[in-house]
């Protein structure tokens, strides 16, 4: 089968890893926010984020935006661009914005954020580096080996495991966290260990390597079956496409003459953030 899937990474994170990350992200990582209700996919225009990984929002109950991003650089100019990506979030959608920036192992020391006269931006550091991957696979691979089941806590680990400081090279601790992924038991959860494992190592891998890592995915029938998803999804994403080109135009004039969002969005029988996300282009025009 020849295809491509490293270009929808971000894809398969949102679609794979939602459930796994969504409870014990947070604490794993010693943040304290809200219960996380759902994963958000806010698209603002003109702002990339990510030196090379991918940046993930979810909904807490507390109304608060829980925003992961990673890097495998730091300088200033990464920090900014996540000031600049959560300053935007706040502004559009009136929601707190909490932040962690996870640094692979290739970062040794992170900037702690900006703290000018008059702008202050904290997020949360997290140091990869600091996370020792050589004990860490050891231990999975003991509890593979002696037969016991996997913790949440461990899920985390096997995903980050190529992120973290080590002596075995990125690639070989990619597929061995693709092994170790396809021997969880229970079905849903192992596959989405083998496919986000697949998409958060895939982001460090050269193409060469992400090519040969395909390899070990072709042996589940997961690829084919997400090649199918795909080509499914592609067709329904094409025709909400077309319908929002149809009407981004008379929408948009709606809007600039002071149509209210509430009404447009009843008008053409519209998602009320696809509206809100016009009429935030209209108004920075």
């Amino acid at each position: 089968m020849n295809v491509e899937i490293s270009k929808h990474t971000k894809d398969l994170i949102q679609k794979h890893t939602a459930a796994l990350l969504r409870d014990i992200m947070p604490e794993f990582y010693g943040i304290k926010v809200g219960k996380v209700r759902e994963l958000i996919n806010p698209e603002l225009p003109e702002v990339k984020l990510g030196g090379g990984g991918t940046d993930i929002v979810f909904l807490t109950d507390d109304d608060k935006y829980f925003h992961l991003g990673f890097e495998t650089g730091s300088d200033k100019g990464d920090i900014l661009k996540h000031l600049n990506y959560d300053s935007r979030l706040m502004q559009r959608d009136r929601r707190e914005v909490i932040t962690v920036i996870i640094y692979t192992a290739d970062v040794a020391e992170a900037l702690p954020g900006i703290n000018g006269e008059t702008l202050v931006y904290n997020p949360h550091i997290v140091l990869m580096r600091n996370y020792d991957g050589n004990a860490i696979y050891a231990g999975l691979k003991d509890k593979i080996n002696t037969g016991k089941p996997l913790e949440d806590k461990d899920i985390l680990n096997l995903l980050f495991l190529p992120l973290m400081r080590n002596s075995i090279p990125r690639y070989e601790l990619a597929e061995a966290s693709l092994e170790i992924a396809k021997t969880i038991p229970e079905r849903a959860k192992r596959e989405a260990c083998i496919v986000s494992a697949y998409a958060f190592a895939s982001k460090y891998l050269s193409e060469i390597e992400r090519t040969k890592l395909l390899e070990v995915l072709k042996m589940c029938d997961l690829l084919e079956r997400y090649v199918a998803e795909r080509i499914e999804e592609g067709i329904e994403e094409r025709i909400k496409e077309m319908l929002e080109e149809k009407y981004n135009i008379v929408a948009k004039s709606m809007l600039r003459d002071k149509s209210t969002v509430d009404f447009v969005a009843r008008h053409f029988n519209l998602d009320i953030k696809t509206v809100q996300n016009w009429k935030y282009e209209v108004e920075n025009e």
